[in-house]
């Protein structure tokens, strides 16, 4: 269900999204109005669940991990108990990034990253394909990626 977000509530959000870390007095002068309504307006987010933390972005080169890719896998057996058990297999891999669980061909698409082609290759041979239920998988490396972390409330 979505949430209803008013004029206050999105600029609040929008402005969050430059930079979480901003203060709230920040926060509040950029929104044009005044820190007590910012902070009670940014509390409401939270609780109202809208708001559901903030991130660090990392600079994957710098900590050793310059190689990411995008791995669709396929799960036979499809059932519920295998879908749930994959899933939370590969979310708590360390190279792992993100877990989409999708429809279609693949039931999932992994993100990860990894310090060379090297590791990519036994992240997939060892760790993949050696798993009870992985039908299938298809690698694709990242040449770059890209992210938009604005986003504008829908509606």
């Amino acid at each position: 269900m979505m949430a209803h977000l008013d004029e206050l509530d999105t600029a609040i959000l929008r402005e969050l999204q430059v930079d979480a870390r901003r203060t709230n007095r920040d926060i509040a002068a950029a929104v044009g109005v005044s820190p007590t309504t910012a902070l009670d307006r940014t509390r409401a987010l939270r609780e109202r669940g809208v708001i559901q933390g903030a991130s660090l972005t990392v600079d994957l080169a710098a900590i050793g991990r310059p190689v990411q890719a995008l791995i669709a896998v396929r799960i036979r057996p499809p059932s519920r108990r295998n879908i749930e058990a994959f899933r939370n297999w590969v979310t708590a891999l360390p190279d792992t990034l993100g877990v989409f669980v999708t429809t279609g061909t693949e039931d999932f698409l992994i993100h990860v990253a990894v310090p060379d082609n090297e590791s990519l290759y036994a992240f997939v041979i060892d760790r993949l394909t050696e798993h009870a239920h992985v039908a299938d998988v298809r690698t694709s490396v990242v040449y770059e990626h890209l992210r938009n972390d604005r986003i504008t409330p829908a509606g």
